[in-house]
């Protein structure tokens, strides 16, 4: 009996790590990384497959937030992605550069040029990851957000090298505290001194001010905000929404009363969660609904 209880103690434990380990892929496996100068950070994905995936094989590419400084992978990009994979949605988990001068060119198309590329990866290799390339979406916490509303309005632009002409366009966005607008009045300066600085321009403002870029193409959006977010302001998220509105783009809007920026997926104050409501949103395909 001993014995018998160790072992199942030990299959306890052995298990679910077994079950959490992840396959972690280059972006850019070929070896060539744009931009990249001498001794530069190799992006990469993460893949968490569910055990149970979800019929109709949906997909969600997760980015971090972090000032464009660093990612908090820890404290948003993980738990997200065990959060899809729990309900059975693939999640990737995408470490995009941050900008730096002395690692990069052109600092300002790297983190959306990885993003694209992570979006190209998955299409490319959807067949191999079960699930459906039309059916892709993209997440991303506060700069992550900025660089996921970034790739869900310019996705006709690109400085990736795409022979197969893979579509580039999100098929929903899912946007957490997120920076939209590099504008004074609702930025949040260090992300936009990060990506556009020291050389900030009224062009690069407005460029990268994503409440100005939607279009009538822009993927359908999940954004959650705490009006109380001293960090971004929550006018960020509303001048989206208002924007989407315009264009006649499905837009789902949940906010908190009490929202400190970085709750990630679970605000401490709040009975109900962002990321149950936006996975309901998800699987029963409510961005798909005008």
């Amino acid at each position: 009996m001993k014995i018998k209880t160790l072992l199942t103690a030990i299959a306890l434990i052995i298990i679910p790590c077994l079950i959490q380990a992840q396959e972690t892929v280059p972006l850019y496996p070929e070896g060539h990384v744009p931009f990249a100068k001498a001794n530069a950070e190799l992006p990469k994905l993460t893949v968490y497959l569910p055990e149970k995936p979800l019929p109709g094989g949906k997909a969600v590419i997760v980015c971090s937030g972090g000032s464009y400084v660093g990612r908090a992978n820890n404290v948003e990009g993980i738990p997200a992605c065990k959060k899809l994979t729990e309900a059975g949605i693939t999640a990737f988990l995408l470490d995009y550069r941050v900008p730096r001068t002395d690692m990069m060119e052109s600092k300002e198309w790297v983190p959306l040029t990885d993003a694209q590329r992570a979006i190209q990866y998955v299409r490319e290799n959807a067949g191999k990851y079960k699930i459906d390339p039309k059916q892709l979406g993209i997440m991303g916490f506060s700069a992550g957000g900025h660089l996921v509303s970034t790739v869900g309005t310019h996705f006709n632009v690109t400085k990736l090298e795409n022979p197969h002409k893979t579509n580039l366009r999100p098929d929903f966005l899912v946007l957490i505290y997120p920076v939209i607008s590099f504008a004074d009045s609702l930025t949040h300066q260090t992300s936009r001194e990060r990506l556009i600085g020291p050389d900030i321009t009224p062009e690069k403002i407005a460029y990268f001010s994503n409440e100005l870029q939607v279009t009538d193409d822009t993927p359908p959006t999940y954004i959650t905000h705490g009006i109380d977010d001293a960090g971004v302001k929550v006018a960020n998220s509303l001048y989206f929404a208002a924007a989407l509105k315009q264009h006649h783009i499905p837009v789902q809007l949940f906010l908190y009363a009490k929202g400190a920026h970085g709750y990630g997926v679970f605000d401490k104050e709040a009975q109900t969660q962002w990321i149950d409501d936006c996975i309901n949103w998800i699987i029963k395909d409510r961005w798909k609904q005008r």
